[in-house]
Parts: structure tokens; sequence; C-alpha cells
């Protein structure tokens, strides 16, 4: 098992209001400006109003008022939008996530927005599903390429690794019903990966293919520089803050491998009963590469917000 890290007690407190399930009375709700707990109502109206207008008191935590995600501090649109939320078209309210949040292991990390998605701009790092039990960490080649039931491992089944590159899964710990995202996110289907790609400027058509596709849309998620990536990093540019990094492979047969050349993320969907879809970054590359593996082989996961 991977040492926890020990966290602030203010992270503790985060993870505890924020990974819970958005069922549970305590958990905080997107529109509770007041914080008065439960559902949004017309006393969370008044006090946005009271925020903007009158006494400019500071809202208890202003994430809550954000209602439409449109970032920055709440305006006269989220108080809009309460409106039409209450009295007109009840459409469900959407607030930004916390700049930072927790797995249940209190790994903690940064979320970034790009187009209309906010995604985990790190790695997983979870050592255990949601529901609290423990994911099993295989470190013995030939039990890795026998497994149909979810695993995890360090690269090269050292743990050192760990807090720059996160972890490999496979595909079956992905697909788990206990869930290997944090509370209120998930791992992205292969349309979800479709729709970060447009969002970047590849076209529909070519985000249905497979194989390399568009033109420097991989650049725009690549860590820039060669700390991480072998030189020349072609086309890194980071522009959306995904901060991929070449996390390396485990492959099907147990070995590791592409440390330092390939960042690979695992998509929650599979293609057919050996096979799930993935995408792969490139150091000589700046375009995505929409390959399958085999389910057995170890990946990199990303989250991206429910």
């Amino acid at each position: 098992m991977l040492r926890k890290r020990k966290k602030a007690v203010s992270l503790v407190l985060m993870a505890f209001l924020f990974l819970l399930p958005s069922t549970m009375s305590f958990a905080l709700v997107c529109g509770d400006v007041d914080c008065s707990g439960g559902d949004p109502d017309v006393t969370d109206i008044t006090r946005l109003i009271d925020f903007l207008y009158l006494s400019h008191n500071p809202l208890c935590y202003p994430l809550l008022a954000d209602v439409n995600d449109s970032g920055g501090e709440p305006d006269v649109s989220d108080i809009t939008t309460l409106i039409e939320h209450l009295y007109l078209t009840h459409e469900p309210l959407v607030c930004p996530p916390p700049a930072i949040i927790m797995d249940i292991d209190f790994n903690t990390y940064h979320t970034i927005k790009i187009g209309n998605q906010w995604w985990l701009k790190e790695n997983l790092r979870v050592t255990r599903y949601r529901n609290g039990q423990t994911i099993p960490n295989v470190t013995d080649k030939n039990t890795w390429q026998v497994l149909s039931t979810g695993a995890y491992c360090c690269y090269n089944n050292d743990e050192g690794t760990v807090a720059t590159y996160g972890l490999l899964y496979n595909w079956y710990a992905v697909n788990d019903g206990r869930h290997l995202a944090p509370w209120g996110w998930h791992i992205p289907s292969d349309e979800e990966w479709r729709q970060l790609e447009i969002n970047l400027g590849m076209s529909p058509a070519q985000s249905v293919s497979s194989g390399w596709r568009g033109t420097d849309e991989g650049g725009k998620l690549k860590e820039i520089g060669t700390i991480h990536w072998i030189s020349p990093n072609y086309g890194a540019t980071n522009e959306t803050g995904f901060t991929a990094i070449p996390s390396g492979t485990r492959w099907f047969i147990g070995t590791f491998g592409d440390i330092n050349e390939w960042a690979d993320f695992w998509s929650s969907v599979e293609k057919n009963s050996n096979y799930a879809p993935a995408r792969h970054l490139y150091y000589l590359e700046s375009r995505i590469l929409a390959q399958s593996m085999e389910k057995r082989t170890g990946l990199s996961v990303r989250c991206v917000r429910d």
C-alpha cells in the first residue's frame, strides 16, 4: 500500500463537504447562497441581492453563488439564473467546483475548465474505490497479464514515481461499479474525449475517426518543456492547463515502457470484450491519437466533472 500523505485540517474538511454524495443533507448545494442547508430558495436570491447591491457582506462560500458557472465573482446574471431556476425554467443550477478536490485517500487535484467541461489537472493516484474498498496493487507481471478484475500499479513498481506521474490502472478498475473517481467526478467516456477535442479545435468529423487526428490539439494538452517529456516535446503549449505528462504504460503482458514519451488515458466505455478506447499524446506529435487498447493494459486516468 502507498503511504497516505498527511493533509491539513482544512483540506480534510473540504473533502468531507465536497466529496460526499450530493444526496446527503449536509453536502453543500449549488445555489445555497446563504449556506442554510438544503435546496436554494427565495432567501438565497435575497442574500445575493444584498451582497451585490446593499450590505456587500461577504458570502459564506462564493462558489455556491456562481450558479451559471460563468467564473469570477457572482453578478446579476446569477440572480437571473436563480430566479429562472426557482420560478420559470427549473433548469438545474451549475456551480464551478472548488479549485482543489480530494479523493478518498486524501490526495488532492487541481481543476481546470476547458470549453464547457471541468477536468482534473493531474493523473489519478487513488488506491481505493469510492466506497473505501482497496484496489489490488499487482506488482507481479504474470499475475497482471491474466487479470479480468480491477488493479493498479506504480510505473515499474516504483512508488517514487507516483507523486509526479500518478498510478496506472487496467480498464477493469476504470469500469468497476464501486467507482474509481472522486465524488462528483467520473472517468470520461469516448464521447467526452471527443467533446474535449472539438473544444480544442478538432473538427467533429475528425473527432470520430481513429488514428492520428487534428493538428495542434495534443500540443494544447501537453505540459511544456522537457522536464518530463523527452525533447523536442513537439508542439507543446499547454494553453488549456491540462498539463499532460508522459506517465508510460504497463502492457497487458505485465512489462513497462514509454515513460517520458507517451501520455495515455483510458475512456470509460468499451469497444468490445477485449479492447477499450483510449487517447494518446506523443513527444514527437502535436496531434492526438485515438486507439483502443487491450483491457489488461495499465494506463493513466483523468477525470471529468459529472
